[in-house]
């Protein structure tokens, strides 16, 4: 009875603990970056690519020929000496060994090439690495601007609740009009409409982080939200543009294929030089020598083909890369001066937001409340400036929430964090 009662404890604690667990971003992130099924599918293309590399690494394999071999005899045979035992006086046979001896460097820029190969790879991987963590972090955002919007919204949503059923009371015992009572129910009907599109913008958020995360259980109530400082913020450096042609995945990557061209062409200037096959053959009862061993050598004449044209487009595609990686630098410093100006007015409105109106609007409208019981303002009064001030509400809340993501965005860009 004992060991039931600890077992159940045990099990039960087990359960509050496991219900009570909260995740942070960076909580988020580790799992993400724990879990993520796409990540780790993605991880098999650098397995492949390394893989690869090894076998651009090895020589081709020997050509072994048997030919000749006669399977009888007639009259005009020369007896030999037997090949084994009492075997072979009457048999004839050719042996031919061929091995490829590539020339140039060939196979070294080949590996080169497939080195490349795998260096697009990883920088693919980090190319989805990066836009998944841009993901996790936009929804994180989005869900706490949502989660605050409810709470301002709960609260109103009470306070009209209260107000509806006062109304209600009062319009069947005729002290306020039928109207009166009908206005303060509509607008309660919108604030719960408004609760419900935002219970709805909730779920489809963390529907998308539990697979980002791989956390079918994940609930908002679980989530740990800091508090919103604009001034947390570092204030960025100018060099934001040479840091982007450094680390932005998308330059990296170009500056890759300019290298992988660059290696295509080398290879195929090599190829300009034939392969070498050497030759060595062994020969039984065809020739003036009953047991003729020879060696030689097999090499194409490059007369017709100096494999000009495909020289001649490797040429072309660096210069294309090049000119690409040129138009990719200026996408990318227009997209960074962008998101940098975007930042600056979102700052400079957060700032002046919260020095001069949250607390301000908080407290005209608690006035509003008792001058409304106080009959000092009107019904339609209040319900307008209630209305204005969930206005003014979400769109700080919307404001805070473009400001982190365009922060985000403008890491993505530039490709570190900042």
């Amino acid at each position: 009875m004992v060991k039931k009662f600890y077992l159940v404890f045990i099990l039960s604690s087990l359960a509050v603990i496991l219900q009570a667990q909260t995740y942070s971003l960076k909580d988020l992130e580790a799992q993400f970056l724990k879990n993520n099924l796409q990540l780790i599918a993605n991880k098999f293309h650098i397995d492949k690519a390394e893989a690869l590399i090894v076998q651009e690494k090895l020589w081709a394999n020997p050509n072994l020929t048997v030919d000749n071999l006669n399977l009888w005899a007639n009259s005009s045979f020369e007896t030999m000496p037997n090949m084994i035992g009492n075997f072979g006086s009457k048999q004839q046979i050719n042996m031919g060994l061929e091995q490829l001896i590539e020339t140039a460097g060939k196979r070294k820029k080949r590996v080169a090439i497939k080195t490349l190969e795998k260096t697009s790879a990883q920088l693919e991987f980090e190319e989805i690495l990066r836009q998944l963590k841009l993901d996790l972090r936009t929804n994180f955002y989005s869900l706490q601007r949502i989660q605050l919007e409810e709470q301002q919204l709960h609260s109103i949503l009470e306070l009209f609740s209260k107000l509806n059923e006062q109304y209600k009371v009062q319009a069947e015992k005729q002290h306020v009009s039928q109207v009166s009572y009908l206005r303060v129910h509509t607008e309660l009907v919108g604030i719960q409409k408004e609760l419900l599109d935002l219970k709805s913008q909730k779920n489809e958020i963390l529907q998308q982080l539990k697979t980002l995360t791989q956390l079918p259980d994940l609930n908002a109530g679980q989530l740990s939200f800091d508090q919103f400082q604009v001034e947390e913020k570092p204030l960025l450096s100018s060099d934001l543009k040479e840091q982007a042609k450094s680390q932005n995945i998308y330059l990296r990557s170009m500056a890759n294929e300019i290298h992988l061209s660059e290696g295509q062409l080398s290879l195929e200037k090599a190829q300009r030089t034939p392969n070498l096959n050497l030759l060595m053959n062994y020969e039984r009862g065809g020739n003036v020598m009953s047991n003729f061993i020879g060696i030689g050598v097999n090499i194409d004449l490059p007369i017709f083909n100096r494999n000009k044209g495909n020289i001649q487009a490797a040429k072309i595609q660096v210069e294309q890369g090049q000119a690409q990686l040129n138009a990719g630098q200026l996408e990318i410093g227009n997209e960074i001066d962008k998101l940098l100006n975007k930042l600056a007015l979102y700052r400079e409105n957060l700032t002046n937001w919260k020095d001069n109106n949250t607390e301000a609007q908080q407290k005209v409208l608690e006035n509003y409340i008792k001058y409304l019981k106080d009959q000092q303002v009107t019904l339609i009064e209040f319900i307008d400036f209630s209305q204005a001030f969930r206005e003014a509400q979400q769109a700080y809340l919307e404001l805070q929430e473009s400001y982190l993501i365009t922060f985000e965005q403008l890491q993505y860009v530039v490709g570190q964090e900042l």
